[in-house]
Parts: C-alpha cells; structure tokens; sequence
C-alpha cells in the first residue's frame, strides 16, 4: 500500500491509483484480457478516413487497446487535442494523423508500462505519417491534477477520454481540470462507463470491479450535475451501448447493468446568445463532406436547415464548427419542441 500521511480520503486516491497502475501496467497483457465487452467494435461503423488512419497504427500499440468506444470527433484539422490516459497512444496516434502536421497532440497517462510503449513508437508514426517532425508527445501525470503536469490554462481545442474517468477516484475534479485547459469555445469527447444504480461499499472495493471500470461507473445524472457546476454546457450523448461480462465478472457483479456511452461537453462563452434557430451544414468536414451527425438528437445533411435548441446553437456558434454552418432565425411563433435523449440506458435499447 501507498504510505499516506495526508487525510485519509487521498490515501484512497492513492491506493486507487496504485491498483489502476498495477492492473493495467502488470495484470493485463492485451485487449482479450479484459473481462467485459468494453473494448469491443464501436456502437457505430467507423468512417472512411478514422479506419484509414487505425490501419497505419502499428500492431504493438492497437493490440494494448484498453478504450471503450471511439474518441475521435470531427473537425480536426490542425486542432490541439490532450488525450486522458493515453494508455499505449492509439488514439493519440489516430488524432495525430487527423489534425496533420500544423496540429499537436499530448497524451497524458500514470502508467509507467503504458507510456514506455507509447513513446516507442514516436518516430515509427512519423515517419509512417509523412511528417517532417513529430506533433504527438506523452507525459506522466494525474488526470486529477493537470497542471501537476504542466498543462497550461486554455491551451487545447479538443480534450478526449477513453473509457479512463471511471477509473478515477475524483471525477469532478478530472471535468474541472479540462475545463481549465480547454479554450473557450473548445470541447471534451469522451466514452465512458455509466452504471444503472449505486454500486455497493463492498463490490467497490473489489479490485478486479475497479479495474474493469465497474467500482467507479457514473450514474449518468452525476455528469449532468457535474457539468453544470463546472461550467460546462449540458452533456450532449453521441452514442450508447450495452456492456456485457465474462461468467466470472457476471458472477460477482450480479443485477448491475453497465453501458459504454459517448458524450461531448463544451466550454461555450458565458456571453454566448441563447436562441433557437435554424442550422445549415455547408459542408467541407473531412470524412463528413455531405452530412455530419452531431449527436444521438441531431443530423445535419447539407444544406439543409435544422431546428436546433439554444444549446445546441450556442454550441456550434462558439465552437469550431461555427465555419461550416450558417444561422437564421426562426420566424415569430415558429418551430417545435423536439424530445431530447440524454439517458444513455435509454439509447441503448
């Protein structure tokens, strides 16, 4: 065990983080060691040009997968992205193609296995890349605490996070330290695990349950909540689905119901205006060129106009992909309420 000599609640930070380390770095060799459906095929195909980028990454690095869903949003290019627990640097090395050489991407993971692996393939990408010098490095840090890492106020476009904030002892504390890095206008994507009902005292203690990402699944509600009191804007679900478990795994996690869900959270300006209205993609997305999905509520072909929420407007208004849409007003009286899906259960089936 970690000798602690602060309050007891960071001694159960620590030892949480000694065990995620431990499981990670010693236990688990590859992706089939993983005792649940997390890792496996994405809810949605992949496009063209993410299955593109996955079929240059070298084999070392995608058989260490460890994700629990796709992490790549769209609009990249020259964006700089921070990958949460970059594990082997997969996702890194994908975003790193997409963003392309004006872009840069940090991967930041605890682990000292995981991060020995990922930067030994630094050149391999950027050569295999066509770059003249790298836009990918990796740091050793907390996700709790970035700025014990060096990371700067307001210095990345996009933030991701595969399947890691579950693993996390403080996850309020991981969204408020994204929020401090993110610029404004800028956006966190992440899949996570979300569990159906509080987890019991003695089943988060279990290790094998902490390290699958079982003892530390969200409720779904407590990101809305926590969203809001950091700042963010409310959570907008991309994807969801079921998770399922090995005989062993089932046996000790019993009636619990576990989805691998996607959500994309922004930092919009707190003078950003508040008002329906209509939205038209104008196209020119790569991969996306003729019809772009926000979320599991919205769909933009081109050219064609969308109602879309005060959220969602203030959204794409203030953000990155305020180039690639145009605005109007919704006449007096005009336009609908349309049903929102927020609950990722919900989706899933």
């Amino acid at each position: 065990m970690s000798n602690c000599s602060q309050t007891e609640s960071n001694c159960g930070s620590n030892q949480t983080h000694d065990d995620v380390k431990n499981y990670y770095g010693k236990h688990l060799s590859n992706t089939k060691d993983l005792k649940t459906s997390a890792c496996a095929a994405p809810a949605k195909p992949l496009p063209k040009h993410i299955k593109d980028a996955l079929s240059e990454i070298h084999e070392d690095i995608t058989s260490r997968y460890f994700g629990c869903g796709l992490t790549v949003p769209q609009c990249l290019e020259s964006c700089r992205i921070l990958d949460l627990g970059s594990g082997s640097g997969r996702d890194c090395y994908i975003l790193s193609k997409l963003v392309g050489p004006m872009g840069h991407v940090t991967g930041i993971d605890m682990t000292d296995e995981q991060l020995e692996l990922s930067r030994k393939y630094i050149d391999y990408h950027t050569q295999k890349f066509g770059y003249q010098q790298t836009n990918v490095d990796f740091t050793k840090g907390y996700i709790e605490n970035l700025k014990g890492a060096n990371l700067q106020d307001e210095t990345f476009n996009v933030v991701v996070s595969n399947c890691v904030i579950n693993l996390s002892p403080d996850k309020k504390a991981v969204l408020s330290e994204v929020y401090r890095v993110l610029k404004y206008g800028g956006e966190m994507f992440f899949s996570d695990m979300y569990i159906n009902k509080t987890l019991s005292e003695e089943l988060k203690k279990n290790k094998m349950v902490w390290g699958e990402g079982i003892g530390g699944a969200l409720l779904w509600k407590d990101l809305f909540q926590f969203a809001e009191e950091i700042g963010f804007s409310p959570p907008r679900l991309v994807t969801s689905r079921y998770i399922t478990f090995n005989k062993e795994l089932q046996d000790v996690v019993g009636d619990y119901k576990l989805v691998s869900a996607t959500f994309r959270l922004f930092k919009v300006p707190k003078c950003a205006k508040k008002e329906k209205c209509l939205a038209i993609y104008k196209g020119g997305v790569t991969g996306y060129e003729n019809e772009i999905q926000f979320d599991a509520n919205f769909s933009f072909k081109e050219g064609q106009a969308v109602e879309v929420d005060e959220e969602l407007h203030r959204i794409l208004k203030s953000s990155r992909f305020a180039e690639h849409f145009t605005f109007h007003p919704l006449e007096k009286g005009s336009g609908s309420i349309k049903d929102i899906i927020s609950d990722p259960f919900q989706l899933a089936n």
